[in-house]
């Protein structure tokens, strides 16, 4: 199991922004991952139009989660109308986090 951050950015509306949350937890729960933290970023400005959008609700989940899964979950992900965008992040353990 390695730790990972990932990154998601999800629609203003509250409906479907929650709906994607769920999504992401289930495929998340789904694949093994331990999901340390969830923390909300906030409601920020788009580097570009998304789906008509200009903004997006930012969420960053720390977990862990065995490498060969990731690949998987980055597909189950795509299928996901209501996620905008989302990167995993690996990180070092030298970096103590």
């Amino acid at each position: 199991m390695r730790k990972y951050e990932l990154m998601t950015v999800f629609p203003l509306d509250e409906e479907k922004s929650k709906k994607g949350v769920e999504d992401v937890r289930s495929v998340l729960a789904e694949y093994g991952a331990e999901v340390e933290k969830e923390e909300p970023f906030g409601d920020r400005d788009l580097t570009y139009e998304i789906k008509k959008q200009k903004r997006g609700r930012f969420i960053l989940f720390t977990m862990k989660l065995n490498p060969a899964k990731v690949a998987d979950i980055s597909r189950q992900f795509k299928l996901n109308a209501n996620l905008f965008k989302y990167l995993f992040v690996k990180l070092d353990e030298k970096d103590g986090r």
